[in-house]
């Protein structure tokens, strides 16, 4: 197995900003000759092969050069690097926005169908869904248009495609602080005030907080004075600001643009191709949950006030009756330590770095019965983890699945969340072969300091086990066309299959392999393992709550029918009515909301609608036996392997034997 060599090459990190730019100019300059040349052919001489196939190629050829281009600007600890990075992401938009735009491109398209219906060719279903996918990107990119509504419709998706680019820059250039002396950071244990930077102001010693969630959590979650809960919240909040205006040009363009194509909303528009398939819809899904959630929310409040209510009477606090969006956090915790006597610090020193990430490889490698094999090779960053994925038992280069690479921690400039990008897609090349696919998995987890190694919270490490699922969708998966590829299935399906495998974080058996104190290498016991079972349904109600109020400001953002409001103001008004935590004043923290301005724009939504799919399948093939290498490769099979060549819904009813129900995602809402 080590002796064996991919049959491809891991891609180049070392690029220059000059190769950066040079080679993202190169590629699009391939993609327009064939783009050039299908336009070119008359009618009679398109055909499958000749318009369909030659596009799917050069577009897959495109992305193989074009994507860990502009990655570097989330990764590389060089700004010129990232600068270079978002300047190519904006050349290859720019691009694309002319590219969806060609007439003649989309007139080729329709005489090749046309050709291949007259001419009775029996296609495969991955080729005829390719032709649909095809036509109807040309019908919603507005090629029906008139050629005044198709150049002021181009003018928009242009100066779309820069907002979104600038917005992302902000948001992973960000480098705010604010600074607390060491009694105002009382309560906040003494292993995150060590990574904290410390300095002089004046006569007085204190320590420099960033917005880093590293940084920022533990603030949040611990701090004993709310004063300090609310300095540190209320900044974080503000931190990107500098957005707002740009946030208003991207819902303003997007407004415009669904205006044009004759959408009543941009909302309309992004569902119309979801699982969801209405606004309408979103709006009813989410009406529904937020009407069973709310008592039970309401009810979690007034127990969380009450400990509140007690804590600052008996450490001499003003209470004003309120449960602030800064309590939150803190008070969940406070009520989880007080009513299931879990220590959270306890339960994160079973959770080290070193332990649960080669154990979470391992899980998956025997439940998909695949194996990781660590390369020492070019990567962005010294602290980048690089892998070759393989079937188990590989005996040829045929048994190679492709990359990922894993990079786990907080520094300037890089991205500042928990996400998967897939860089190569994997797709059937002219001659036959594979073109291999490559993800890279990238977090933000506390880094070790000066009294402990690095250790994971019970989140996290269901963040990772959650983004892992990812990894897996897009190595596992297999099909002809690299459009198909992977994650590409339909928004509101995407997050299914990772929140599926969430629930392995909450079995006994997975728990006790994960944690292995990083003192006594003990793992978990049964009693502690109860204690957090129970956590799991501790305050869901306003969990859920705000997971809502974060949907619903997606959603109703995108469905203003006229210029704009104040979104700021519409941010905290439906976060408090919703999420029933109240803020001191607006505070423009939709502005850090990098969701919605990719693919995930109206679709917030669906972290919650997957839900409903993620837990059936779960409870139906996996609550057995959820180690299993058989239910895995039915998951492998029926879930990964199609990617999105195939209807959601026909895999949803192959893997599951039955149509899909809601009974055990409501039974897990409800702790049931």
């Amino acid at each position: 197995m080590a002796t064996l060599t991919p049959p491809q090459a891991a891609p180049k990190w070392t690029h220059t900003p000059e190769e950066v730019i040079r080679l993202t100019k190169e590629a699009l300059a391939k993609y327009s000759i064939i783009e050039d040349s299908v336009a070119a052919l008359t009618p009679a001489e398109c055909t499958f092969e000749s318009v369909f196939l030659a596009l799917a190629l050069a577009k897959a050829k495109r992305f193989c050069v074009t994507e860990p281009l502009s990655f570097y600007q989330n990764v590389s600890p060089s700004a010129e690097l990232r600068d270079a990075s978002t300047e190519a992401e904006s050349l290859v938009r720019e691009f694309e926005v002319g590219s969806s735009m060609r007439i003649d491109i989309f007139r080729a398209l329709q005489a090749a169908e046309k050709n291949i219906k007259d001419s009775g060719r029996v296609l495969s279903p991955e080729e005829q869904r390719l032709i649909d996918k095809m036509l109807l990107d040309g019908s919603r990119n507005g090629l029906a248009l008139s050629d005044a509504e198709r150049e002021k419709l181009t003018a928009l998706k242009t100066e779309l495609a820069q907002a979104c680019i600038d917005f992302k820059k902000n948001c992973n250039e960000e480098k705010g602080s604010i600074t607390f002396t060491p009694e105002e950071l009382k309560g906040v244990p003494q292993e995150f005030i060590s990574g904290y930077t410390k300095r002089t102001e004046g006569d007085k010693e204190v320590y420099v907080v960033t917005f880093k969630m590293s940084d920022f959590g533990p603030v949040n979650r611990f701090a004993e004075n709310p004063e300090t809960r609310r300095i540190m919240y209320e900044a974080f909040e503000d931190r990107l600001a500098v957005n707002e205006p740009v946030l208003s040009k991207v819902l303003d363009c997007r407004r415009e643009i669904a205006e044009l194509l004759g959408y009543r909303t941009w909302a309309d528009y992004a569902t119309e191709i979801k699982m969801v398939k209405t606004a309408k819809g979103v709006k009813q899904f989410l009406a529904d949950l937020e009407d069973k959630l709310r008592p039970i929310g309401l009810k979690e409040r007034r127990a969380l006030l009450e400990l509140k209510k007690k804590e600052h009477e008996e450490k001499g606090f003003p209470f004003d009756g309120e449960l602030y969006i800064w309590d939150s956090s803190y008070y969940d915790l406070k009520f989880i330590e007080s009513n299931l006597n879990l220590d959270s610090m306890l339960l994160k020193e079973h959770f080290p770095v070193a332990h649960v990430v080669p154990t979470i490889l391992d899980i998956y490698q025997d439940l998909l019965q695949v194996r990781f094999v660590e390369i020492q090779g070019e990567t962005w960053h010294l602290e980048v983890q690089q892998y070759a994925l393989w079937e188990k038992d590989a005996k040829d280069e045929s048994d190679f699945l492709g990359y990922c690479y894993i990079d786990l921690y907080p520094r300037e400039g890089k991205f500042p969340g928990a996400a998967v990008w897939p860089l190569l897609p994997g797709y059937e090349k002219e001659d036959g072969s594979r073109n291999y696919p490559v993800a890279a998995i990238v977090a933000n987890l506390a880094k070790p300091n000066a009294l402990k190694p690095a250790l994971m919270t019970h989140h996290d490490v269901k963040t990772l086990f959650h983004e892992m699922g990812h990894i897996f969708h897009e190595l596992l998966s297999r099909t002809r066309f690299a459009r198909f590829h992977g994650t590409t299935v339909a928004g509101d399906f995407m997050e299914a299959p990772s929140q599926m495998l969430e629930e392995w974080c909450y079995e006994p058996k997975v728990l006790t392999l994960m944690s292995s104190h990083y003192q006594t290498k003990k793992p978990l016991d049964a009693e502690f393992i109860g204690k957090l079972l129970k956590a799991r349904y501790a305050n869901v109600g306003l969990f859920n709550l705000r997971q809502i109020a974060y949907s619903q400001f997606d959603l109703e953002a995108h469905m203003f029918e006229g210029p704009g409001g104040d979104y700021t103001q519409l941010w905290t008004d439906i976060c408090q009515s919703i999420g029933l935590l109240r803020y001191d004043k607006a505070h423009p923290g939709q502005c850090g909301l990098h969701h919605i301005i990719g693919d995930y724009n109206v679709g917030l939504y669906g972290y919650m609608y997957s839900q409903v799919y993620a837990a059936d399948m779960y409870a139906t093939v996996f609550k057995e036996d959820p180690l299993d290498p058989a239910r895995g490769r039915r998951y492998r099979e029926k879930i990964l392997l199609p990617g999105s060549s195939k209807d959601e819904m026909d895999m949803l009813r192959d893997f599951l034997g039955r149509e899909p129900n809601s009974e055990a995602f409501v039974k897990q809402l409800f702790g049931a």
